[in-house]
């Protein structure tokens, strides 16, 4: 305790940006929130609370914070003070700000952005400064939410995603004796209606601190509007707190209807949510109005347009996908889940706004343009039911791209528009491509991505209990990390670097290992002492190494040069 209080307290009078140890100052974070999630499962409170105070106000903490804040997709938008920070003396001059001490945060820079029913959603932009202070602190509360969720609950939570909540619905809707009424909910302007006084009262974090956030408003044409509830959309923390108002919900289900909950089952992501049920007039008699209680003790409120009630083989849509159980044979009914259509539509929609304001865009910069879109979509879909669908889309894009080479040629003739803008790749005729400059005579041929080449692989659910603060599961959440990168290419060639750099011998045992066997990816420093998966820090193993080396407590070290490395007892 001493030596870490020692560590995260002492800050160097001049700092130094660029000489900072970094994976020195992830560890005395990651032990403080393992000691955090630690003292919560022991409802030891007033420990979580020294606990706080300790990580909140240490260097190491302050540093990674500010790291954070600086290097992420908001980095270039300011406040309302207009101030950014890019400079190694300007993150440096920003870490020795960060005091809780006379601390008030500015107001909010509000702006809108288009949903896709038309509407406007109102996004509030923290200052940098602000947002480096709830970043600090959101790494003392998410230790706690991860603890105390839900375990059915996906959204805005780390290592867990849509995919997860995907599968979690055709686990529980998929057997024949499964639920077969689906209530689909939605709350009511959820992150601008929750209650100040409920989030003060229950959420374990500086109530001070949390109260000026609250409180700041928001500056909207040169006013200042106050805010008496809600939490921003646009703060760092506001998702972990919007996930510390909703979590209890299985709790609630599970005191009214016993822990089993036979016939009942519950899945969330973010404010959408599923309640499955064997009857209509159960979810409609008693679930609802509990949900509608629970929402209200809350400052919240289902919204009547969009929460329904649906049969499982009228089918609904959640989270862009389609979920609908469709005749196979004699009195049997199979789930499948495929891409909503709205989803479809939306996707193509933006697809042909893109190629139709492209002007006198040169081809390869519209295929980088148009790849991104289509990779990232069809990845999204990847795991469903989706093979027919991206052939669909495929042809959808094609045809779009026709017409456009046809507009962009109108006096030249089809063979040669067909000639110029497509060609054969492998089996497939008509591709789309262009020839990219690379060097004074060297071309690189750049070919428009296709969804339908994209293999269909089951995505494997994340255990609904699993903690990332838990020592406990630090093997699991390692083996779920070696398959997502046999899965992924920038991956695999990852694998194929550090075979090449440990000459295809096991780290551990020394045995020669290739990507035929089974094995996994190691971290040689743990995640919860630091570590990251940094290719320095990263080693494969056979897989009954990694799994004995948990057992036995052994840890494996890298050797400066690829030899044979033994094991080293902790």
């Amino acid at each position: 305790m001493n030596a870490i209080r020692k560590l995260a307290c002492a800050a160097p009078t001049q700092l130094k940006w660029t000489d900072l140890n970094w994976p020195a100052h992830e560890a005395v974070v990651k032990k403080l929130q393992v000691r955090i999630a630690k003292a919560v499962k022991e409802r030891r409170f007033g420990k979580v609370k020294a606990l706080q105070r300790l990580l909140t106000t240490s260097f190491s903490a302050k540093v990674l914070a500010v790291r954070k804040i600086t290097q992420n997709k908001g980095k270039n938008t300011p406040g309302v003070d207009g101030i950014l920070v890019k400079s190694p003396g300007q993150k440096a001059a920003l870490v020795h700000q960060l005091k809780r001490r006379d601390y008030h945060p500015k107001p909010l820079r509000r702006v809108y952005i288009k949903k896709k029913n038309g509407k406007l959603r109102p996004l509030s932009i923290p200052t940098i400064f602000d947002r480096a202070m709830q970043q600090l602190h959101y790494t003392a509360i998410s230790p706690i939410s991860e603890t105390t969720s839900d375990a059915n609950s996906y959204g805005f939570r780390p290592e867990r995603n849509c995919a997860d909540a995907i599968e979690q619905i055709f686990i529980m809707l998929s057997s024949r004796n499964s639920a077969s009424w689906i209530m689909e909910g939605d709350i009511k302007g959820c992150f601008d209606n929750i209650s100040h006084q409920w989030m003060l009262d229950n959420i374990c974090t500086d109530k001070t601190i949390l109260n000026k956030w609250l409180k700041a408003g928001y500056i909207e044409t040169k006013r200042l509007f106050p805010t008496h509830q809600g939490t921003p959309q646009g703060g760092i923390i506001s998702p972990c707190l919007s996930n510390f108002v909703l979590d209890g919900i299985e709790k609630l289900l599970d005191d009214h209807f016993g822990k089993r909950r036979i016939g009942i089952n519950f899945v969330r992501y973010a404010d959408d949510f599923i309640v499955a049920s064997k009857s209509k007039e159960l979810l409609e008699q008693r679930i609802k109005p509990l949900l509608m209680a629970f929402l209200k003790e809350r400052g919240l409120e289902l919204s009547l347009e969009k929460t329904k009630i649906a049969h499982i083989n009228d089918g609904f849509d959640f989270l862009g996908q389609n979920v609908r159980k469709y005749p196979a044979g004699k009195n049997r009914m199979k789930l499948l889940i495929k891409p909503a259509k709205d989803n479809v539509k939306t996707f193509q929609k933006k697809i042909r706004e893109v190629i139709r304001n492209s002007g006198t865009m040169a081809t390869v910069a519209l295929i980088r343009r148009l790849n991104p879109i289509i990779r990232g979509w069809a990845n999204y879909h990847r795991s469903v039911v989706s093979k027919a669908t991206f052939g669909k889309v495929d042809s959808d894009i094609w045809r779009s791209l026709w017409k456009w080479a046809i507009r962009r040629h109108p006096t030249k003739p089809r063979k040669w528009t067909m000639k110029k803008y497509f060609i054969q790749n492998g089996l497939r005729n008509y591709c789309f491509y262009a020839k990219e400059k690379r060097g004074k005579e060297s071309f690189v041929q750049r070919n428009l991505f296709r969804a339908s080449d994209l293999p269909i692989i089951r995505h494997v659910k994340i255990r609904s209990r699993a903690n990332l603060f838990e020592p406990s599961y630090e093997e699991y959440f390692e083996a779920r990390k070696s398959a997502k990168m046999k899965n992924s290419k920038t991956g695999f060639k990852l694998i194929v670097s550090l075979l090449k750099k440990q000459s295809n011998e096991c780290n551990c045992c020394g045995e020669y290992i290739s990507t035929k066997h089974h094995w996994k990816i190691h971290l040689l420093t743990s995640r919860l002492k630091g570590g990251d998966y940094n290719n320095n820090n990263l080693c494969i193993i056979h897989d009954k190494c990694h799994r004995n080396g948990f057992e036995l407590g052994f840890v494996y070290k890298l050797p400066v040069t690829p030899k044979r490395c033994g094991l080293v007892i902790a």
